[in-house]
């Protein structure tokens, strides 16, 4: 490659370190912001192959109805995407889900829809748990089982705390509701990495959330706050598409669309990392990937094959998104709920219906619903391969035969991803770590995304300004830093 078409982003200011963060979805799109507010002594560029940043994320307006691509929304289990929405002037913008979103959570089993149940009342109630299910797991703060040293899928740890009925049931809801996957596959150590904890620190998961919530209102009274609530789902009237707005508009021509990496290089240890794309070349002192693992793997195959190959072993479910509009006089029975999931191991056509004109106003024009359901899985990844009218005549049988509709859908959405969600297998946390010792020999490589150490909206928000704060520490003298 000659001088004539490499660009450099030196050019500019031979002075200022430079950075080229490969990927634009939600943890890309923050790295690039936090640098940028954190670091201005700092050139960032911003590499994505696709032609819109936000990755998985985006909102889609049809005939009325607003249809989220991917995530529905987050959490605000940490501050991490509540302080991002602030920093971005986006705060008044926010809408919280509804109460009963929050409340009102299904699973379907035994033909029928059965509520989730809240606290121990609604334990001893429910239909779902034999009389010896519901004691196996009220009884797990008085359970004297050992941890194990080996990781343990999920499956296995909530069988031996609470019982078969519970891991079968709502272990299964959480990790299908969550990641789509299979409880027997996926490692409780990377999915839920505060169950293991608790379990060593309170020898119990029961008595750790009760020690975890009085220690949390004995800090806010100590600081005369109010004691925290219940965590809550949050959007924004127009759609998680105004997060993904906001940051590209605030980094500008930062963002580059419609750019793939084929490949970086590094000559020498002291040379600048050369970043090979199908137009170009960059150079830069530090690169970020946050593009998904596979794409990660490709990447490096030629600089480093021992550690793509570590990356490419992440595997990835597929995922169907559904999104069906509904006339609401063809749909009898209560809306007031977050939805329903079907557990992995019921083999249905879907993994679940999210009821987003409940969960958010503003989703399906007025006298109308709008539905989405999730199809596909660890289990049921051929669906993806069924055309349209099969895939949506197989979601609208199973609505039907949950809830009772009558009518036909009015609105219908279908949006695949081949690649959805990253699986977190009993020995990702090993992985990690042979993953983490091999980039560490290479200075200015940093890896981060949601195939690592977390796959919401929040993780990767946090993993997001880690990594900003590293690249910083890095390349900024102490005088120089802002922020970090």
């Amino acid at each position: 490659m000659t001088a004539s078409n490499t660009f450099s982003l030196a050019e500019s200011n031979s002075a200022m370190p430079q950075v080229v963060v490969v990927g634009g979805g939600l943890t890309g799109l923050t790295v690039a912001f936090r640098l940028k507010q954190w670091a201005a002594g700092i050139s960032v560029v911003l590499l994505e192959s696709g032609d819109r940043p936000g990755g998985n994320i985006g909102t889609e307006w049809h005939e009325g109805f607003r249809v989220e691509r991917g995530p529905n929304g987050f959490l605000d289990r940490t501050p991490a995407v509540p302080d991002l929405v602030r920093d971005l002037g986006l705060s008044a913008q926010l809408i919280a889900a509804s109460d009963g979103s929050r409340k009102n959570r299904y699973v379907f089993v035994r033909g029928q829809l059965h509520k989730l149940p809240r606290g121990p009342l609604g334990l001893l109630t429910t239909p779902l748990l034999s009389w010896r299910g519901k004691w196996q797991l009220l009884s797990e703060p008085w359970r004297k089982s050992q941890p194990v040293s080996a990781d343990e899928s999920v499956h296995d740890f909530v069988t031996r705390r609470a019982g078969q009925e519970a891991a079968d049931i709502f272990a299964d809801a959480l990790v299908t509701g969550i990641h789509g996957g299979d409880p027997r596959q996926l490692s409780v150590a990377a999915t839920f990495p505060r169950l293991p904890v608790l379990e060593r620190e309170a020898g119990s998961i029961i008595r750790g959330f009760l020690r975890a919530a009085r220690q949390r209102k004995k800090e806010a009274k100590a600081q005369g706050l109010h004691p925290p609530g219940p965590m809550r789902m949050w959007s924004f009237r127009e759609g998680l598409q105004v997060l993904i707005d906001a940051l590209t508009q605030h980094l500008g021509d930062t963002v580059q669309c419609g750019v793939a990496v084929r490949s970086i290089t590094k000559p020498t240890e002291a040379s600048p990392w050369i970043i090979h794309t199908d137009r170009t070349t960059f150079t830069a002192d530090a690169v970020v990937l946050t593009c998904p693992a596979y794409e990660q793997a490709a990447i490096l195959h030629d600089y480093d094959r021992t550690l793509a190959e570590e990356i490419a072993g992440i595997p990835y479910n597929r995922i169907a998104v559904v999104a069906l509009g509904y006339r609401r006089d063809d749909c009898p029975g209560g809306l007031d709920g977050f939805g329903y999931i079907a557990p992995q191991n019921t083999r249905r056509d879907l993994l679940g219906v999210q009821w987003c004109s409940s969960i958010f106003p503003d989703r399906a024009p007025p006298g109308f619903v709008l539905w989405r359901a999730l199809c596909g899985g660890v289990h049921r990844g051929e669906q993806l391969d069924w055309d349209d009218d099969r895939l949506v005549k197989a979601v609208h049988a199973e609505i039907r035969l949950a809830m009772g509709v009558r009518g036909e859908p009015v609105f219908q959405r279908i949006i695949r991803w081949p690649k959805a969600i990253p699986q977190y297998v009993c020995g990702h946390l090993d992985r990690m770590a042979r993953i983490e010792e091999l980039a560490s020999r290479h200075a200015g490589l940093f890896l981060t995304g949601n195939a690592y150490r977390g796959v919401a909206m929040a993780d990767c928000v946090e993993q997001a300004g880690r990594i900003a704060t590293q690249v910083s520490r890095m390349l900024l003298p102490p005088d120089r830093k802002s922020s970090v």
